[in-house]
């Protein structure tokens, strides 16, 4: 997200504004700015009496104001962090939007006040958001689509200076999904293990996360891919002994998005490589499984199989289902994809 990016990047060159409004339902790059103020706005020395954490539900605006009023000790500056703003009793009244723009007209200079309101963002209408807008450093973080994920992993493998293969953020983008903080949790995590920087590939991915290397939803999604009813039916097995595991939603939803591409794949007159990467929103390294499974899955037979993954999906959430099993789901669902 370039906002936060460059946001980031002043903080990192000590470029501090008075005032942060940070909003959105993406609460990952609202984390990421309000712990590095959090973190590096004050030495250590000063923290103790010039850093101050407060919580939306315990305190109205006025509080707010009152404390980021107040004056450093013994620095130059003091910072005030409201975590969970959204749930400030009257930041939405008149009692508190008075206040509230009254004080970012007019800042303390000497106070860094960071707002956190999260997963929901301030009415673009109302006079409180215009003057937040002009007198403040305003953050929206929206969610990121399933399609805009590929590219954010690879940038923050580079950020890192790591390289990563396209099959590795694709296993990453399907099992982690857009969590952005979990994604995030994941990638330190193994990268941790790394002294010096490599190339991680899909090996290392299963290794690392935790994804089985012959037993996961990719390989079933190849193995039905290529129309392999032994392996297939072998993974299936697995995942029923392993439900905890292997919980049968993120497999639905795996393979309801390779099929849901499948059909832009039948629907696009160009057939070459770069036209159906580009259709089907892609890596041209995944053409040739598409092309595979494009001869084994005529489009009447894959508008078929959405249907009965969606129909897999209710089941899967307690709809007509009686209480069946994940195993049982899956195990049905593939059937009728596979004959």
């Amino acid at each position: 997200m370039k906002e936060a990016n460059q946001i980031l990047k002043n903080l990192r060159a000590g470029q501090y504004a008075p005032v942060y409004f940070l909003q959105g339902e993406e609460p990952y790059y609202i984390d990421r700015i309000s712990d590095f103020i959090e973190q590096n706005a004050l030495d250590e020395s000063a923290k103790g009496f010039n850093l101050i954490v407060l919580y939306g539900k315990d305190v109205k605006v006025n509080d707010v104001l009152n404390n980021a009023k107040r004056f450093p000790m013994m620095s130059d500056r003091q910072v005030v962090i409201v975590k969970e703003a959204q749930n400030i009793q009257d930041i939405d009244k008149d009692s508190g939007t008075r206040p509230l723009m009254q004080y970012l007209e007019n800042p303390l200079p000497s106070t860094i006040l960071v707002v956190c309101y999260k997963h929901k963002k301030l009415d673009r209408r109302k006079t409180l958001f215009k003057t937040i807008e002009r007198h403040s450093v305003l953050l929206t973080s929206n969610k990121l689509y399933d399609n805009q994920i590929p590219d954010w992993i690879r940038g923050y493998f580079n950020e890192k200076d790591f390289g990563i293969t396209d099959k590795s953020i694709f296993m990453l983008s399907e099992f982690i999904g857009n969590n952005l903080e979990r994604l995030a949790n994941e990638i330190d995590k193994m990268l941790i293990n790394f002294e010096e920087r490599v190339e991680i590939d899909d090996r290392l991915i299963q290794k690392y996360v935790g994804i089985s290397k012959e037993y996961n939803a990719f390989e079933l999604q190849k193995a039905v891919a290529l129309k392999e009813i032994i392996r297939a039916n072998k993974i299936v097995n697995y995942f029923e002994a392993n439900p905890k595991s292997n919980p049968v939603i993120p497999v639905i939803s795996l393979l309801y998005g390779f099929f849901s591409r499948l059909l832009i794949f039948h629907g696009t007159p160009d057939k070459s490589d770069q036209s159906l990467a580009s259709a089907m929103n892609v890596n041209r390294f995944f053409i040739r499984d598409y092309k595979t499974a494009a001869n084994h899955y005529p489009v009447q037979k894959v508008v078929g199989i959405i249907s009965d993954l969606r129909h897999a999906d209710l089941q899967s959430k307690g709809v007509n289902a009686a209480n069946l099993p994940d195993g049982q789901i899956l195990r049905e669902l593939i059937y009728k994809i596979l004959h």
